[in-house]
This record gives C-alpha cells, structure tokens and sequence, in this order.
C-alpha cells in the first residue's frame, strides 16, 4: 500500500480486535499418525472456543490443519499450551448471497479488483444463518474494500462467537 492510500478504504476503529473485518486462522503441523488431530480438537473440550472452520492438507510424514474459531484469543492460548507451533494469518469471512451460484458472484467482484484468492474454507457454522466462506487473497485491503462496495456482508471473529 503506498502512503497516499494509508487510511483509504474501509475505515475501521482499530485494526485488531472483535470487530475487525478479518478471521484469524490457526495453522499448526501435526505428525502424520492416527490419533494426532484428536488429541489436539479434545484439547478445546471445556472451553468455549469451537472450531468453526477444519482444513488438512495431508503429506507423508506431517499434516497441515488450519483451525478458524469461535473464540481466537482463547483458543491461541490452548494451541500454544499444547507445545504446537503456530502460524496465524487473517482471512476475510464473506456471507454468500442467497443465490445458486454464490461463488460466482464472490470470485467475479475479486477478479475484477485483480485479487487473487490463495485459499478457501467454508463454514461449519451458518452465522446470521446463511453459508459463509473464509478467504486467504494476495491483497487483504482491496478485497475487503471491494467485496463491501460490492454489498457483500463480512464476517468479524464476533459473528463467529455469537452461533449458538
């Protein structure tokens, strides 16, 4: 971002926190071996935080999960109590329209922003009860920007927390 964009935007109060307009994920490597991804969900057993979002991309010798949750700052604690080294990086959670074809919709307004989507994990949960996606793009600011000009609804890590 140039300094003649600095503050441009999507103007928002603080740049972490509840309400900033981005979902943290958790990547942790595992040891590929039965039982290793168990060991890790128990240990949000008797806490609030919930998995709201799974990914695991499997290799020989590790595997790469990707945890998004209800309560980020509580479940980082858990993580890193557990020993596992963590890489945390900021998603963008975008409701899909209710329409047949929601994707096309989120892909076709990044495309024409020449934003580029890295990754993509859908919801377990329905916030304000509509299926939802989190996004990894190669420009978080102009992805936010343009899927709000573009009537798109964002997810904050406090509609995660709020699903019942």
């Amino acid at each position: 971002m140039s300094s003649g964009e600095e503050g441009a935007g999507v103007g928002f109060a603080t740049m972490r926190g509840r309400d900033f307009p981005t979902i943290r994920q958790f990547t942790v490597l595992l040891e590929n071996r039965v039982g290793e991804l168990l060991k890790v969900v128990r240990r949000f057993e008797g806490s609030r935080v919930r998995i709201v979002a799974l990914s695991i991309n499997d290799a020989t010798e590790c595997a790469v999960v990707r945890f998004l949750l209800s309560h980020p700052e509580q479940g980082r604690e858990i993580l890193e109590r557990a020993g596992l080294a963590i890489i945390e990086t900021d998603l963008i959670g975008v409701e899909l329209p209710p329409t047949t074809q929601p994707l096309v919709q989120v892909c076709t307004a990044l495309l024409q922003a020449e934003v580029n989507i890295v990754q993509a994990i859908p919801l377990i949960i329905r916030p304000h009860g509509n299926a939802a996606v989190a996004l990894m793009v190669d420009n978080l600011e102009m992805a936010m920007e343009t899927l709000h000009s573009k009537g798109f609804t964002m997810l904050t890590e406090g509609d995660l927390a709020e699903e019942e």
